[in-house]
């Protein structure tokens, strides 16, 4: 009978310590729990046992010792550990690995040889998520960390670009819940409400240096973002809302307040944090474009400042595009209008 539950990097630690680093011996390496996987940034639960979970430990070593090491930590794997079993779907836990050739198989590139602006842009929150998440067990080549430095957060003017594309998003339907529930149209407002809410969300994400996951785990990303307590309860009271006026109202909070929070990263000079009507439309709006506006004459004579303002990936695309690393990389190099690194 399986073990209860354990979050998975406190059961992954254990393995690696215990199992996967006495069957090392010998070989330089590094170990950790990155990539993909609830149990890398801390929202597993014990429904996350049904599939996909277990021990599991990521190995990276030199390429020329990649196949010896596999051949240990297959010969040596136990077929089960604390009670779990070792096999997840049909092979053990332990993936054996080069560098390079890994994070360029969840990239598509190697972030240690640099990064341009195309890798920055074609790269998807979730992907930047889980490998600056999880937990180095330990750094024998130096390259885990090497890794995890070289994607902890956007440079400047990639930073600011995507912060005013993510606000632009926001200004182009600030205004439309209002519309719908004007002509009586509850659920064309309720899905823009909801619509407006993902965005502000990934915003307060973006503006306090934190990749979004993708949208299973945003709520529970935002509920552990420090302060975010209060935002999180406007933006809920949004949703759970029944009439327009109550609607607007929680809406025009969770507005002001990441409006307060952008005069606090001093990005650009202070605006006016207050809503206010939508041209002579009586629709309460924060204007987000004026948030767009300011951080994109910021960004500089760079190449940043000549993109699209369509922002990184995720801002543009969905689905199955945002799920493949090569296909995130042909569609934001066709977007952005970008070479195969950069300008």
């Amino acid at each position: 009978m399986m073990s209860d539950f354990m979050p998975g990097i406190e059961l992954s630690r254990a393995f690696y310590g215990e199992v996967v680093r006495p069957l090392l011996t010998g070989t330089r390496h590094s170990a950790a729990l990155i990539g993909p996987g609830s149990e890398v940034l801390s929202f597993d639960t014990s429904r996350s046992m049904d599939h996909d979970w277990g021990p599991r430990v990521l190995v990276f070593t030199e390429p020329e010792r990649v196949g010896e090491a596999r051949a240990a930590v297959a010969a040596g794997v136990p077929e089960r550990f604390h009670g779990f079993p070792t096999l997840i779907g049909e092979r053990h836990g332990v993936v054996v690995s080069d560098p390079e050739t890994w994070t360029t198989d969840r990239l598509g590139f190697d972030p240690r040889s640099g990064m341009g602006v195309l890798d920055w842009l074609a790269t998807p929150w979730q992907a930047l998520a889980e490998i600056t998440g999880g937990e180095v067990f330990h750094d024998g080549l130096g390259a885990l960390e090497e890794v995890r430095r070289a994607v902890a957060w956007y440079p400047e003017p990639v930073w600011r670009y995507v912060l005013a594309c993510q606000w632009r998003r926001i200004a182009v339907e600030e205004s439309f819940p209002g519309r719908c529930a004007e002509v009586g149209d509850d659920l064309g407002a309720t899905v823009e409400t909801a619509r407006l809410v993902r965005e502000m969300a990934r915003l307060a994400m973006l503006m306090r240096r934190r990749y979004p996951p993708y949208a299973k785990w945003l709520g529970s990303a935002l509920a552990r973002l420090p302060g975010s307590a209060e935002l999180g309860d406007a933006l809920a009271a949004a949703l759970a809302a029944r009439d327009w006026p109550s609607r607007e109202r929680h809406m025009s909070r969770a507005y002001e307040l990441l409006a307060l929070l952008h005069n606090r990263l001093s990005l650009t000079g202070p605006l006016d944090a207050e809503v206010r009507p939508f041209h002579d439309r009586p629709f309460k709006v924060i204007g987000a474009d004026r948030f767009a506006a300011a951080l994109a004459e910021g960004i500089g004579e760079t190449e940043v400042a000549a993109l699209p303002r369509v922002g990184s990936v995720d801002q543009f695309a969905e689905g199955e595009v945002i799920m493949n690393p090569g296909m995130a990389r042909t569609v934001a190099r066709a977007v952005l209008r970008l070479d195969s690194r950069g300008g």
